[in-house]
Parts: structure tokens; C-alpha cells; sequence
């Protein structure tokens, strides 16, 4: 079995409205990732055109995003931040995947039926084959981890069934190019903290979404500290004291989101948030959660701002990346034509 050095890759869609859900769910994580691993992180402007977008606005939306990922302390220095257009191996290591995965695999995409709904005959093409682009993502820097969230773990499924079916199909060429039994990564996820998968603040059983069409549904990443209190007062709750233990969170949506989102900010479990605040009444937790949020996303909010007040800069940091990314796509790039059997320089 092939030792690949261990590399993270992950990427955030520039589509608007970053929000608590985003930060929790990735961002935050790739922060953490910087001190174990090496990191390469996206900004995934490929797929965002899977449905239709403003030119103009996409050009902000992916400037937004880069500031998050620097407001957020990726550092873009000891680390890969690019966005994804700018590293054209992506686009051609995906049509050679197009050609090992199957229809049947892309058949069984529960996201791809969810956001074509009814009218599936009128989705793109590439919202079709968006997975194969994830995978062409991660593979084509043979990573070797994805922080992901909980819906897009079956996409990474796929990537490891394409990197296997690879390595099977072309085996014999593998070997004789000297790349030994495989040559592609079976990428594994990293799905970590109490806060993976953040609820909407005004219903638990919906996900946090820039759709929802109240805005008191997310506390925004560009959100100032009183409208981040304001959010976080009216979040929707029960009638009953939080509970000492999780399994008191059973069958309690709301209370179960507010304390896995005051879990995920202090990096605690919700174990030691309920030995602390348990047979507290709402008001008092929500006063200690809006303290916690306050401090943790107010100084991200302002770094933010003053950064895509500097779209120049932000633009320079995304090209310097893109340089480093593409030195090792390409490398992998050429390595995959040479297995394929192309002529190449």
C-alpha cells in the first residue's frame, strides 16, 4: 500500500452571506487543521456556476469568502489559499473522471435530487457531475484528509470510489510509471466538534441558510456585535430549563443547536456547557452565548470589512496561491496523463 504524505484540502463555494453555520462547520475547523497538517483551501468558484450567478456579484462573493478564510486566521503564507478557476487542472483532471465514474454512482446523489428537484430535466449538466469535480479537487493534490460537513460526506464517498477505480482500472500503468500499487489517495474525512451540523436559530430542524428568508434565522459573519446580540436574544427556544445531561436534549431542537453552538465557540463539549448553565432558564444562557459570540465573531466581523475594503490585496493573496497550488496540480496532472498513455512535452 502507497505512504502518501498527509495533506488536507477543503473549499467553500463563494455564493454570499457567509454565516455561523459556514464558520462553525469549516472554517473554524481548517483554523484548527493549520497546526497538524498541511492545508490547501479553496474557493470552490467552479462549482458555484453549477447554477446561475451574477458575474459581478460572484467576483465579490469570492473576494468574501478569502476574507473569511484571513479574518479567521488561515494564514496564507503557510498555507495554499487560491480560488479554484485560477488552477485549470481541476477542470481537466474532472473530465478524466467523468470517464471512470458511472452513471449509477452519480444516480444515487441525494444533493443533486434535492437541488434539481421536480424540474431535474432542466439542471445543468455540471450540477449533474458536481461530484466529479469534488473529487478532481481533492485528487489532483493527492490529499489525503477533507474536513467536511455532514452533507457532503457521501460526495467524498464518490472521490474515494473514483481514486480506487483508478488505481484498479489502470493498474498495471501505475506500476510501470513507478508509482507503485495506487496512485491516487483514498481521502478520508475529518468531520470534528459539537457544532458540525448548526441549526436555524428560528427552527431546529432546519439547517442555518443565507435562503432562509428571515435574516434573525443566522447570525452573519459580517454581523455587528448588537445585531449578533439582538439574533442571538430571539433565537427560538422551549418553555423548559436546560438540562443537566445531553440526553436531556432529546426531542429539544432548538436548546440542543444553542448549546452545541456555545460548545463549538468556547471549544467544549456540550457535556461541560450543561454541567455549567444546566437548570439555567434560557434568558440567563442566552445572555452568556451572546457574550461568548459576541467575542469570538465581532473581531472576524471587523477584519473582514477591512479587508474587502483592499480587493487589490485580497486578489494578490488568491494569485500567489494559485500559483503555489498549480506547481503541485500540474506535477500530479502530467503524472495522470503519463498513466493514461497521452503524448505529452
Amino acid at each position: 500500500m502507497a505512504d502518501f504524505p498527509q495533506l488536507v484540502f477543503s473549499g467553500v463555494q463563494p455564493t454570499g452571506n457567509l454565516h455561523l453555520g459556514n464558520y462553525l462547520g469549516a472554517i473554524k475547523k481548517f483554523v484548527d487543521l493549520q497546526s497538524s497538517h498541511e492545508c490547501i483551501y479553496c474557493v470552490v468558484d467552479l462549482h458555484a456556476i453549477t447554477v446561475a450567478q451574477d458575474p459581478v456579484a460572484l467576483k465579490t462573493h469570492i473576494r468574501e469568502v478569502t476574507a473569511a478564510f484571513i479574518a479567521c486566521g488561515i494564514d496564507p503564507d503557510k498555507h495554499i489559499v487560491f480560488n479554484q478557476s485560477q488552477v485549470p487542472q481541476h477542470a481537466e483532471l474532472a473530465w478524466v473522471f467523468n470517464c471512470v465514474a458511472r452513471m449509477g454512482w452519480l444516480n444515487r446523489m441525494t444533493q443533486f435530487k434535492e437541488k434539481a428537484g421536480k424540474d431535474r430535466e432542466n439542471a445543468s449538466v455540471g450540477l449533474y457531475a458536481y461530484p466529479t469535480l469534488m473529487a478532481a479537487d481533492i485528487l489532483v493534490y493527492r490529499a489525503t484528509h477533507v474536513p467536511v460537513g455532514e452533507d457532503q460526506k457521501q460526495h467524498l464517498e464518490l472521490s474515494r470510489d473514483i481514486a480506487q477505480k483508478f488505481n484498479n482500472d489502470f493498474a498495471a500503468s501505475i506500476a510501470a510509471c513507478g508509482y507503485g500499487d495506487m496512485f491516487f489517495p483514498l481521502p478520508e474525512p475529518l468531520i470534528q466538534g459539537p457544532a458540525t451540523r448548526v441549526m436555524s436559530l428560528r427552527d431546529g430542524a432546519k439547517k442555518m441558510s443565507k435562503s432562509d428568508a428571515s435574516d434573525y434565522s443566522r447570525i452573519n459573519l459580517t454581523d455587528n456585535a448588537d445585531t449578533i446580540a439582538q439574533k442571538v436574544r430571539k433565537a427560538k427556544t422551549d418553555p423548559d430549563a436546560l438540562p443537566s445531561e445531553e440526553k436531556g436534549l432529546e426531542k429539544r431542537p432548538e436548546a440542543d443547536n444553542l448549546v452545541g453552538i456555545f460548545a463549538a465557540l468556547a471549544d467544549t463539549t456540550k457535556a461541560d456547557v450543561l454541567a455549567e448553565y444546566g437548570g439555567s432558564n434560557f434568558s440567563s444562557f442566552k445572555n452568556a452565548l451572546v457574550d461568548l459570540s459576541v467575542a469570538k465573531l465581532s473581531p472576524i466581523a471587523d477584519r473582514m470589512r477591512g479587508l474587502m475594503e483592499d480587493p487589490a490585496h485580497i486578489d494578490a493573496i488568491l494569485i500567489k496561491g494559485a500559483a503555489r497550488a498549480e506547481a503541485i496540480a500540474a506535477k500530479n496532472m502530467k503524472a495522470v496523463k503519463n498513466i493514461l498513455g497521452f503524448v505529452q512535452p
